[in-house]
């Protein structure tokens, strides 16, 4: 098995095609195939990581997405930021959220703690 870094466009290109041909073989793990689309794909996941990384979203944003993913409403919300009013001041970025905002919406929604902070 001769593989080797990916450092260009190009590399990553090839290592694309070839891990796409792998995965079609659907090869089994301990194969000879399996072990190289192992390797390929954590030098593949290396590389996006360095040349195109994700920016955590918005903390707002991140509750107004799980607000449409749930199907929520400001009234939803309203145990875990106070009243209505409050709840739109938070969304309109008029008002900051706190610390037991933070707790709260971590926990009773699932949002990361590490992004509401942001």
């Amino acid at each position: 098995m001769h593989i080797r870094p990916i450092r260009t466009q190009a590399d990553y290109q090839a290592s694309l095609k070839e891990i796409s041909v792998l995965v079609d073989m659907d090869p089994a793990i301990g194969t000879p195939e399996g072990d190289r689309l192992d390797v390929l794909a954590t030098l593949v996941q290396a590389y996006e990581a360095k040349h195109f990384p994700i920016e955590s979203p918005d903390p707002i944003e991140a509750i107004k997405f799980r607000m449409e993913q749930g199907g929520l409403g400001v009234k939803e919300l309203e145990p875990m930021i106070g009243r209505s009013n409050r709840v739109y001041e938070v969304l309109s970025r008029k008002r900051p959220l706190t610390l037991n905002m933070i707790r709260k919406l971590h926990h009773e929604l699932g949002i990361p703690a590490d992004v509401l902070i942001a």
